[in-house]
């Protein structure tokens, strides 16, 4: 007599790597049941889907692979924020840091998060890695060099492209502020006053960095849109001024430290200059030191205009350029979302203005003459 057979049992998957299949063979349900319990559970009841994630717990299985999931729905719920720097810049610079956070609002409402790709510190590797390679529904592409790489392959992907702080690009939607007008109205404040000499702490020129005076021919090749639009704005102003003249430097990066040094180096090469124009409040704050090192007073010796309006910068009391940064990000954020849904948007240009605190006066030549 043959020995009796054993129950008839569901069959537990073998060791590896547990799929949504395995979790429907060991309960005995289909797989579409399953899926459901993780994509659409209003479709089971509460008990059924209790006991189908109970047991996927059991057996080790993870969930519904995400990235093949974003293949199935043509979305992957995720924006790629494109900064062209290295990473810790975005986070050292305040003005950057307040531009992401209001991108970062304006999105979260819509189920969506931001991925930060940055280029990196070597200079010999590959800025456009993380770009080619990012799993991503649309692109931010903040201050872009005009022309570099990074933007080539953000562009080759064709994919929702809004442009933060760029010349205007027909393949993409941008959002910006008016750079040369505030810079025109902080330069004619100066000259107003009297100043004649004004020299300009510059943000990068090209992504191949210098530091130092600005030649006629690296002016002409300027790769980011703020830099050239601002020192514009300084030059259209000093030139209908009979007299006046303009001294450009550039620096490094745009820390305190840098604006600091490249103040330094302009003063002790012109001492006639009687104003700064900083290009950044972050610049401006450098400057501010440099004058103190050489014992020019501000105002009184030396006057001081930066250009953002941080938060900070009230208590500096320093003379600066407004520009609405949380707002251009709320902008690119809320410019995405309408792409992403197939909707006409159109481009932004954000105003800005000369808030004048107390780092700039009359020169002081000009004020012994006042009677």
């Amino acid at each position: 007599m043959s020995p009796a057979k054993p129950a008839a049992s569901v069959p537990r998957p073998s060791a590896g790597r547990m799929t949504l299949r395995d979790v429907a063979r060991a309960l005995g349900v289909s797989v579409a049941t399953v899926s459901n319990a993780y994509n659409r559970p209003d479709q089971l009841s509460a008990e059924l889907r209790s006991r189908i994630l109970n047991e996927a717990q059991t057996l080790g299985y993870r969930g519904p692979d995400p990235l093949a999931r974003s293949l199935r729905r043509g979305r992957t719920g995720v924006l790629g924020v494109v900064y062209d720097a290295p990473l810790d810049y975005a986070f050292a610079d305040p003005a950057a840091a307040l531009f992401l956070g209001s991108v970062a609002r304006a999105v979260q409402g819509e189920a969506l998060n931001a991925l930060l790709l940055a280029s990196p510190h070597e200079p010999d590797a590959d800025p456009t890695g993380p770009v080619c390679s990012a799993s991503v529904d649309g692109f931010i592409v903040y201050c872009a060099a005009e022309g570099s790489p990074l933007l080539r392959a953000v562009l080759g992907r064709q994919l929702p492209t809004v442009l933060v702080d760029h010349a205007p690009h027909p393949a993409a939607l941008g959002v910006g502020i008016d750079d040369a007008g505030g810079a025109h109205q902080a330069a004619a404040h100066l000259l107003a006053l009297g100043h004649r000499t004004l020299g300009v702490i510059c943000l990068e020129l090209a992504p191949a960095r210098a530091a130092g005076p600005v030649a006629p021919e690296r002016e002409a090749r300027i790769s980011y849109h703020p830099t050239a639009a601002r020192l514009s704005g300084y030059r259209a102003a000093v030139s209908a001024v009979p007299g006046a003249s303009l001294w450009p430097t550039e620096t490094l990066q745009n820390t305190p430290e840098e604006g600091e040094a490249r103040a330094l180096d302009l003063l002790r090469a012109h001492p006639e200059v009687t104003a700064l124009l900083c290009m950044s409040d972050v610049l401006a704050q450098g400057a501010l030191r440099a004058a103190q090192t050489l014992g020019r007073r501000v105002p009184e010796d030396l006057s001081v205009i930066g250009y953002d309006d941080l938060p900070s910068s009230p208590a500096l009391n320093l003379t600066t350029v407004w520009q609405p940064t949380a707002d251009k990000g709320r902008a690119a954020g809320e410019a995405m979302l309408a792409l992403l849904r197939g909707e006409a948007a159109q481009g932004l240009t954000l105003p800005t203005r000369l808030v004048v605190r107390g780092t700039t006066a009359v020169p002081a030549e000009a004020a012994a003459a006042l009677p």
